[in-house]
């Protein structure tokens, strides 16, 4: 498998609504059909790196997501939540 180019910074300074939102404005260009190819191919190129950061952005959400544990003894702590794949 082909390594994947590095996330552009312009990219990668994105919120993962913002890249979302991004997105979503060039699905509904390119399914409005009046897009010159060259056009239709770049905007193609752009939704690939705002999904992948999109997924990146859900990724270190789900790292950071925790639930609250009690101990035998009664403290409270937090462990990472179970795989819930």
């Amino acid at each position: 498998m082909a390594e994947q180019p590095p996330i552009p910074d312009d990219v990668a300074a994105m919120s993962f609504e913002q890249a979302l939102a991004g997105l979503e404005t060039i699905v509904r260009r390119l399914d409005s059909g009046d897009v010159e190819l060259d056009a239709a191919v770049g905007a193609f190129e752009r939704g690939v790196l705002l999904k992948r950061h999109c997924e990146k952005k859900l990724s270190e959400a789900r790292e950071r997501v925790e639930q609250i544990t009690q101990a035998p003894d009664g403290t409270l702590g937090v462990s990472p939540l179970p795989d819930m794949e």
